[in-house]
């Protein structure tokens, strides 16, 4: 009897191959795209020192490896990428993947407890949504759900700390635990908790607008087919309509887009990350980008690609799971 691989793993099998190519033509991109800005570290670094002469520029460059011809430091970056060497920071003197792997937890705490409360919120919020449809519930929430789609992140992260921060005094206004605090391993997990919910809830309101006006129309679309009328006749409540058939089929678009998204939220966590000072990539982001530090930047997008990659492969693999179709395609 021949061996054969169930289709599931075979689905799994060729979205894991798919990752290496993309990651180096990614890594390429980044290299080619940085290298064609203005200025270098070598300008950063004498400038902070107080200035240097042009024979001090041009040996600092040379230490840094700048001088080289563009296509040799290339080939170097990407012999680095492979072998999981992404070099040294210019500016803080220390291996980039160290530094950028120091600032991960930080962001995929961010991320993830946005992205989550944005899912659970979104799709509780579009299910009742699409319940009450032409009511005057549904287009109050049709009309917050607007105004949170549209409001910039910088100015409701401002206000969130105006009002919570400064004048109800109930939340830190940024960092991710308070600085010299003595806290017990319960205390200390309840410190980070109370500093993330501020940039967690901003990061989070335009995810939730999103995801609850997909639930919706993804709802509304699923309770008009045959099997939810079949499942009327039948004498099934309104309430168990929803929640048992209908919602686990309007489930996939919000999935889907939720994967989509990812590389999204990691961009939106400079702006969040800056405001609150959050100790994450998205900080280091804009660090280095005011220094210069192009190696650091490199090292930044390519991690920030390999984590949007492989939460992506995820959500295919839940996507197969809620609909078993797509592993067969």
């Amino acid at each position: 009897m021949a061996f054969s691989i169930p289709p599931f793993l075979q689905f799994m099998f060729r979205r894991v191959l798919q990752i290496i190519p993309v990651v180096i033509a990614i890594a390429a991109l980044n290299f080619l795209l940085l290298s064609l800005a203005p200025g270098d570290a070598a300008d950063v670094i004498s400038a902070n020192n107080g200035g240097a002469s042009a024979e001090e520029v041009q040996a600092l460059r040379e230490s840094l490896g700048l001088d080289r011809p563009m296509i040799v430091q290339f080939f170097s970056y990407m012999g680095g990428v492979l072998t999981l060497d992404l070099g040294q920071s210019y500016v803080r003197g220390m291996p980039v993947l160290d530094l950028v792997m120091s600032r991960v937890p930080a962001t995929l705490l961010l991320m993830v407890t946005s992205l989550a409360l944005a899912v659970l919120a979104g799709i509780l919020l579009g299910i009742l949504s699409s319940t009450r449809y032409g009511s005057l519930l549904d287009r109050v929430m049709s009309i917050i759900s607007l105004l949170l789609y549209s409001t910039p992140h910088f100015w409701l992260a401002l206000m969130m700390i105006v009002f919570f921060s400064v004048h109800l005094g109930l939340l830190p206004s940024g960092n991710i635990a308070t600085i010299g605090g003595d806290f017990s391993f319960l205390g200390r997990v309840w410190d980070v908790f109370v500093h993330l919910i501020l940039p967690a809830v901003t990061m989070a309101m335009f995810y939730i607008a999103v995801y609850m006006r997909l639930m919706r129309s993804s709802m509304l679309e699923v309770l008009d087919l045959d099997y939810i009328t079949a499942a009327r006749a039948r004498g099934a409540s309104e309430k168990k309509i929803a929640y048992s058939h209908a919602a686990r089929n309007a489930l996939l678009p919000v999935v889907t887009l939720a994967g989509v998204q990812i590389g999204h939220a990691l961009g939106g966590s400079v702006l969040i990350e800056t405001v609150f000072g959050w100790p994450g990539l998205g900080r280091l982001v804009y660090e280095s980008l005011l220094e210069r530090d192009t190696n650091t930047l490199m090292g930044i997008l390519v991690v920030s690609s390999v984590l949007v990659i492989v939460v992506s492969l995820c959500i295919d693999l839940v996507c197969g799971l809620l609909d078993p179709r797509i592993v067969h395609k």
